[in-house]
């Protein structure tokens, strides 16, 4: 019989305190983020489409692919240090995008920025890590890594739908037509409502579409306002939820390839498409429905619908601060106008079907338990929680492909079923989260 010797004990115990340490996870997790974008790189450079790298160059010397997401990153990174270097920053970032924007109109190329706030972040990194020392170091890094993992985050992100194009030739779009008589097809029903509206509606809801990860950023800014001046972390916050539903949900796209209704039923499907109904006619029920052959570069992006899961994780995070307290009112109104707005703009575009809202909502609401209040560990209540929403996620999933025909021939009965999951996914996330008294929801960031 083989017992472990005491010092072989001890050793281990030290290993895994060692691996707890900040710093060496800091380390592990640079190593990791530097591997995902060299062998996405490498992949991409094969394929012939950009890489994340290459596209990360331009917003250093180039042209920058995003002028939102550059920006949006560099102020998550201010959050960590003080006005003063605020300041600084900011100005810095302006004058170098006024100098790079000038050069590229010189040069006839189009008008665009997110060279400054690239530069600016990157440096303000090094000096952090090199120059500053304590809680001043720690929060700059902290904040700097949120704003650089948000920018990176794009970049992985539009390699991955050329992957999903690349690895499924096929699509499902005609399973989830069928699926979605039972909602009423809602995105033929908003299509036709866009057209009545014309195109000042439609320009609003573009821009709110695009545009999500600035109102990540107005939410996850208001939520870290305080770290500077009391050195406190919020232990939950909006960036964490963003970031890890887009980590879990895109690996669904490759699962459940889905190109939207515009392309597989509409004028934009590059010949591929059935036939052009969308929006104007709803095509005929094929009850022997098969997966759909389709174009190489059209990404398979629709289930789950990954804007509506992140405008929902805008929504819940505008109800109540950080602490626990009500959010004020404006914060409150925005988020509910952004879901309302995002939810219309997908429906609305023929980008998605609604089915894909609803399982995005559910996946949304399942990874926000997982991530929600850690400081309350992982109890029955979020064991129960988390498994209740992943076995709905994954019922939604099986029965648009398997049980497709059965909810167009009921759809009064499919959707009641549907929605009644997705209601009851929502009572028991509210009964588990925000039913019970507000708790502090604040821990200490150690210095040094």
């Amino acid at each position: 019989m083989l017992v472990e010797h005491p010092r072989g004990a001890a050793g281990g115990a030290a290993l895994r305190n060692r691996l707890r340490e900040p710093r060496t996870l800091a380390v592990v997790g640079v190593s990791s983020v530097l591997a995902l974008l060299v062998g996405l790189q490498i992949a991409a450079f094969v394929n012939g489409f950009d890489g994340p790298l290459a596209s990360l160059a331009r917003d250093y010397i180039g042209t920058p692919k995003s002028m939102s997401v550059p920006w949006a990153g560099l102020v998550l990174a201010l959050v960590g240090v003080n006005a003063r270097r605020r300041v600084f920053a900011v100005f810095a970032a302006v004058g170098i995008d006024a100098v790079c924007a000038a050069l590229r109109l010189l040069d006839g190329k189009p008008f665009t920025v997110g060279n400054g706030p690239t530069i600016v972040l990157t440096v303000l990194a090094i000096v952090a890590a090199v120059r500053w020392s304590g809680r001043e170091r720690t929060d700059a890094l902290k904040a700097a890594a949120l704003g650089a993992l948000l920018v990176l985050a794009t970049k992985v992100g539009d390699v991955w739908l050329h992957v999903t194009s690349a690895v499924r030739p096929a699509v499902l779009d005609e399973y989830l037509l069928l699926a979605d008589h039972a909602l009423g097809d809602p995105s033929w029903v908003m299509g036709r409502v866009l057209d009545v509206l014309g195109p000042e509606v439609y320009a609003v809801l573009h821009w709110v579409y695009i545009e999500l990860p600035v109102a990540a950023i107005v939410i996850a800014v208001w939520q870290l306002r305080k770290v500077v001046p009391t050195g406190e972390w919020p232990s939950h916050y909006l960036v964490r939820t963003f970031l890890v539903l887009g980590l879990v949900g895109p690996l669904f796209y490759v699962l459940f390839p889905v190109v939207g209704p515009m392309f597989a039923f509409g004028a934009d499907g590059h010949g591929f498409q059935v036939g052009n109904f969308w929006p104007t006619a709803l095509p005929p029920i094929d009850r022997s429905p098969a997966a759909l052959p389709f174009d190489a570069f059209t990404p398979r992006n629709c289930m789950p619908s990954m804007h509506t899961a992140w405008a929902l994780s805008l929504f819940i995070h505008t109800r109540r601060d950080v602490d626990g307290s009500r959010a004020p009112a404006w914060l409150r109104w925005g988020g509910a106008f952004w879901l309302a707005a995002t939810v219309a703009a997908t429906l609305g575009f023929g980008y998605h079907y609604g089915v894909d809202l609803v399982a995005g909502a559910v996946l949304c609401l399942t990874v926000e338990s997982a991530l929600r209040a850690p400081e309350r560990g992982w109890g029955a209540f979020r064991v129960r929680m988390v498994g209740f929403g992943a076995v709905v996620f994954a019922g939604l999933l099986l029965s648009y492909r398997y049980l497709a025909v059965p909810m167009a021939e009921y759809p009064v009965l499919a959707g009641a079923i549907v929605i009644g999951l997705l209601a009851a996914v929502a009572a028991a996330f509210h009964a588990t989260w925000f039913a019970a008294a507000p708790r502090p929801a604040m821990v200490r960031v150690a210095a040094g």
